[in-house]
């Protein structure tokens, strides 16, 4: 049986999120949507001159799929926050997968919210991202 917002309970967890393997088409793309061309993620040379053995992926695709593993569980309209810290950076041929657990519910101002622990993981286990993200359990 699937969880949902006005369902979950502390200790529950989402279905997880898997993306990738991250290609330089995806970085190239990325950086044209979200109009963040930083050369380190879409320039060879520049990432190998900056000491670094390629590109990488722009923190916030990441995070974007992070706010996708919310959205696709819960909907757009019962999201009240999002953050993430960056831990590690994801190469290019890494699969990521999102993952979250509910780690709080509790009522403000009249409405039940639940406060979500968030992950990014790279296919050997490395932690890419960790977040938080505060869920209203009942639609707005």
């Amino acid at each position: 049986m699937s969880i949902t917002p006005t369902t979950a309970k502390v200790g529950d967890t989402l279905p997880p999120l898997t993306f990738g393997p991250i290609s330089r088409t995806t970085l190239a793309l990325y950086a044209g949507a979200s109009g963040d061309h930083n050369p380190i993620h879409i320039d060879l040379d520049f990432a190998r001159n900056a000491g670094m053995d390629d590109v990488f992926a722009h923190g916030m695709l990441s995070m974007a799929q992070l706010g996708r593993l919310v959205t696709n569980w819960a909907g757009q309209d019962r999201l009240r926050g999002l953050s993430s810290r960056f831990t590690a950076i994801t190469p290019v041929g890494a699969t990521v997968t999102c993952t979250g657990t509910v780690t709080n519910r509790f009522e403000q101002h009249g409405r039940v919210l639940l406060t979500l622990k968030l992950a990014a993981h790279i296919d050997d286990g490395t932690q890419t991202l960790r977040g938080e993200a505060k869920v209203c359990a009942t639609p707005s």
